[in-house]
């Protein structure tokens, strides 16, 4: 990286966050000033700002251990490489029984970023990789994830976005009022549909991936031609919901 870029005050609390990792409820100010070379004045500053970001705690004996808030970001870390793995276990003998590609995502802000694929042998490939980004509005992903919100969350995640929304196809859901409308009966039914809204010609069932909290932290879909989607799409919907519902804890 170039040096212009870097921020010290980051670096340091890495580096603070590293040796309190090492010796957890060992090390005082004074210990941690001397072994980092960060003078007392600054130090001071970072650790009460550490603290009360709950990356680090302070203990009776004025020592320091890590604080819960990177446990918490350690175990999200965790359950989203876990996460990967067990969808391609698990989404590999969907594949077979559909003889369709799936696809992992998850909700980042109005956007899907697809995170994992599963690809079928069919004659036509999915143009979705990961890493890809596309409207959640657009897609049965964004959508099963939406679904997850309420209608307030829906108007402060959407409700600064002038109208229309991005539109992929002519059957994409373009104003509030439409998504909302979308959401109250992908609630109902427990499954998101994008019948030509993302990609003209392909047809797509998607299901939320939930955590021990009942909260939707990804979803899983399976995208098809119209022509195959005619034939398959009960059997494509039930088995996009058996799917989430393994790779939920």
């Amino acid at each position: 990286m170039d040096a212009k870029y870097r921020v010290p005050a980051i670096e340091r609390a890495h580096l603070i966050i590293k040796e309190i990792s090492q010796s957890p409820g060992k090390l005082k100010l004074i210990d941690l000033s001397k072994a980092l070379t960060i003078n007392k004045s600054s130090m001071y500053s970072l650790l009460l700002t550490m603290e009360s970001l709950g990356w680090i705690e302070k203990e009776t004996g004025d020592t320091y251990r890590l604080g819960r808030e990177l446990s918490r970001f350690g175990h999200a870390a965790n359950q989203q490489f876990d996460l990967t793995g067990s969808f391609h276990k698990e989404a590999s003998l969907t594949k077979l029984k559909l003889g369709e590609s799936l696809q992992l995502a998850r909700l980042e802000g109005r956007e899907v970023l697809y995170i994992a694929k599963e690809e079928a042998p069919t004659p036509v490939r999915l143009a979705s990789e990961p890493g890809m980004r596309l409207p959640a509005h657009a897609t049965a992903l964004g959508k099963a994830m939406l679904a997850d919100l309420s209608d307030d969350e829906i108007d402060l995640l959407y409700g600064s976005e002038q109208e229309p929304y991005r539109s992929l196809t002519i059957n994409t859901s373009t104003t509030l009022q439409a998504l909302k409308k979308d959401l109250k009966q992908i609630r109902s039914q427990g499954c998101a549909l994008d019948i030509e809204e993302a990609v003209v010609g392909f047809c797509c069932a998607a299901a939320p991936i939930r955590n021990a909290q009942g909260k939707a932290i990804a979803a899983v879909s399976c995208s098809m031609t119209v022509s195959q989607w005619e034939k398959k799409q009960q059997q494509c919907m039930e088995e996009v919901c058996n799917l989430a519902q393994k790779l939920s804890e």
